[in-house]
């Protein structure tokens, strides 16, 4: 299966953003998988020009999408996407929609067609602590959470803990949870392991269900 994972640019204020660190890290074959990885910008209308371009160029199997959440402690897959864009910051094109459909015509959640369960199962069973999320916030990550389930190929939004290197604190992040920060005993240089046992986990389920689809038989 060849599978596109993407992360994000850093935005605001900061210099980092730990899903383009994770997604940057991580090997070009995971299992049977070859991945593919890029770099969306954090930019509602240019994170959905972005995707369609690169699904167009790469024609995967699957995609995973990811992202940063500093309001979180786990690594938080995530079930749904929200129809809404209500951002409390600027993008990093100096937009900030509120209250604003993604889609005007579509429905207001949209499921992820990668399992989210079985992401979170491999997590936990490799010793990193990860969580099933069904709130995506309302700000790119969100977007393009949205956009990611509403493709023909099976697709699964992931958000990891905004974290930084040693010294280093974030000043975004809390888009998707604007209560109070959570720190996470998870490092940045574990971000990688953890999303190849997420990928792992989800896609494995997938293929269960692509076989049982054509009538493969797996030995």
């Amino acid at each position: 299966m060849h599978i596109l994972v993407t992360g994000f640019e850093p935005f605001g204020k900061d210099s980092f953003n730990a899903s383009q660190e994770a997604v940057s890290q991580l090997p070009g074959q995971i299992s049977n998988h070859r991945i593919t990885t890029a770099i969306l910008p954090v930019s509602f209308k240019r994170s959905a020009q972005e995707l369609d371009h690169l699904l167009a160029e790469h024609r995967p199997d699957a995609l995973i999408c990811v992202g940063e959440a500093g309001g979180r402690d786990a690594i938080t897959p995530e079930a749904r996407g929200a129809n809404l864009d209500d951002a409390r910051i600027q993008d990093n094109d100096g937009d900030q929609p509120r209250a604003a459909a993604i889609d005007p015509r579509g429905p207001d959640f949209l499921e992820a067609s990668l399992n989210p369960a079985a992401a979170v199962k491999m997590m936990l069973n490799e010793g990193f602590k990860a969580e099933l999320s069904t709130d995506a916030g309302r700000f790119v990550c969100n977007h393009v959470a949205y956009l990611a389930y509403r493709q023909p190929v099976p697709s699964l939004f992931i958000h990891v803990p905004a974290l930084r290197p040693h010294g280093v604190e974030a000043t975004v992040g809390a888009e998707t949870d604007p209560g109070a920060r959570k720190r996470s005993k998870l490092e940045v240089g574990q971000l990688p392991r953890a999303l190849e046992a997420a990928i792992r986990g989800a896609c494995s389920i997938q293929e269960e269900t692509s076989a049982e689809n054509t009538g493969d038989v797996h030995q």
